[in-house]
């Protein structure tokens, strides 16, 4: 499989640094990382990549309208969220505007299987198999 060309978008440092070494383990490239909502549309639009990884709690842009921004402008990347918000809503709210799966970061250990499943079209929702 090509490298998948992926943007990661998280504020904090610790979690953004686990992600990237687990993607990168598995065949992902880093092209950008995004650790507030502006800065993740920008990058989002500007690079145009495979796969982005977001979070929703975001300094400046929260992650929802970041999701339906980068959704109208890069309707061919496949958005995996990555939150620790596991309310139902937010949950249904992030796949209606577009997101391809939600991960919870508690659930950080599927990291791998939600890519997959988002990357062959798939829908990924954490503690459903």
């Amino acid at each position: 499989m090509a490298s998948v060309r992926t943007l990661v978008v998280e504020d904090h440092p610790l979690f953004i640094q686990f992600l990237c070494s687990e993607l990168e383990k598995n065949g992902c490239q880093i092209i950008a990382q995004a650790a507030d909502g502006l800065d993740a549309v920008k990058k989002a639009e500007e690079l145009k990549p495979d796969l982005i990884l977001l979070d929703l709690g975001l300094p400046k842009l929260n992650g929802i309208e970041v999701l339906r921004r980068v959704h109208k402008l890069c309707p061919e990347s496949k958005i995996l969220v990555v939150s620790q918000d596991s309310s139902s809503e937010i949950v249904q709210a992030a796949l209606r505007l577009g997101a391809n799966g939600y991960l919870l970061k508690s659930d950080a250990a599927d990291l791998q299987l939600a890519v997959d499943a988002v990357l062959q079209g798939k829908e990924f929702i954490s503690g459903r198999r």
